[in-house]
């Protein structure tokens, strides 16, 4: 149990702790110490630019990447993932590492909102302001997390390299195409989605070297080793 515990904190608890401090600097940076220098001082503009071309066409694509996004599709999307992953690799390493990284961002999201306190975009919001701050984006970095993460497992699993380049392509546009939505859409400055690929994409490598790495000793024994050795991405 003792080493159970020492691996939970070295691999998990600790690489997480370290990335929301990492978060909470970045949000002191861009909203404190660089708040008045460039490109920070170019952010407005954007904003400004995409609410002044705004079209019923652009609208509508924008609602489905936002929707792509959203707390409830995220969660169901996880949930039935993972029961997949479970039913049809009898394994419970890839949806533990699926959900893990998508818990684990949004715990930095939500404790960084807490200590960054950054208002959103001075334009005409579409959407119903959430009582979290600005930055970070949740559903950019709830986006990368579970898309980028359900990529890792396809790739992992495609027996070719035009396969898994398809995966790639087809799922990380979901995170770009959500947070260019969000910014599109005015609840969020570029910085604010900029961070939240970094604490996405993170938290996805954190739990990729900790659950599917099948060199790494949980307790007593390895995790079992059911089917082909996975590969652990790189940052």
């Amino acid at each position: 149990m003792s080493e159970l515990v020492g691996q939970a904190a070295k691999r998990v608890l600790l690489p997480v702790a370290l990335l929301l401090s990492v978060m909470v600097l970045l949000g002191v940076l861009v909203t404190r110490v660089f708040a008045h220098t460039w490109p920070l001082t170019v952010e407005d503009a954007v904003n400004r630019e995409l609410a002044a071309d705004r079209t019923v066409g652009w609208n509508n694509v924008s609602l489905v990447f936002s929707t792509l996004a959203s707390t409830q599709l995220i969660v169901l999307v996880t949930a039935i993932v993972a029961v997949v992953l479970r039913l049809v690799l009898h394994r419970w390493r890839e949806p533990l590492f699926l959900c893990a990284a998508v818990t684990a961002q949004a715990l930095v999201f939500l404790l960084t909102t807490m200590a960054i306190d950054r208002r959103r975009p001075a334009v005409e919001h579409m959407d119903v302001s959430p009582p979290t701050s600005s930055f970070p984006s949740g559903h950019t970095s709830a986006a990368v997390a579970l898309y980028v993460g359900i990529a890792v497992l396809l790739a992992l699993r495609a027996r070719s390299t035009p396969a898994k380049v398809v995966w790639w392509a087809l799922l990380v546009l979901v995170p770009v195409g959500v947070a260019l939505t969000r910014m599109y859409r005015g609840m969020h400055h570029p910085s604010d989605v900029l961070a939240s690929f970094l604490n996405g994409g993170t938290c996805v490598v954190i739990m990729a070297r900790a659950v599917l790495d099948r060199g790494v000793r949980w307790g007593r024994e390895k995790l079992p080793t059911v089917g082909r050795p996975a590969r652990v991405p790189t940052a």
